[in-house]
């Protein structure tokens, strides 16, 4: 999923989007800044991090790829029966887990 970055925070294109619905009258210039402008799209949902990145606006998850330390944060929560973790991250980052625990998740 593509991720934009605006004023710090990471945003799902369809969070973008509806920043830009709510301005298309008084839009300002896309100045290269993620300060002025959400800039992107970035693959990957914005790119590796030490775990699953949510949109900052809706909080949907973005699909990035993780880090070592990003997989064994999902790995933990999955097996410790997290309703986010087995609903959303489970499936997305299925290569973590074993046939079994996949059942048990």
């Amino acid at each position: 999923m593509n991720a934009f970055v605006f004023k710090g925070a990471l945003l799902c294109s369809l969070c973008r989007n509806e920043w830009i619905g709510d301005r298309i009258t008084n839009l300002p210039e896309d100045t290269g800044d993620s300060n002025d402008y959400p800039q992107g799209p970035y693959p990957g949902g914005g790119g590796e991090a030490d775990s699953p990145s949510p949109c900052d606006a809706c909080g949907c998850f973005l699909e990035n790829p993780l880090t070592a330390d990003g997989e064994e944060y999902v790995r933990r929560a999955v097996l410790a029966n997290g309703r986010i973790a087995r609903e959303a991250w489970a499936p997305f980052y299925s290569y973590l887990f074993s046939a079994s625990e996949e059942e048990n998740a």
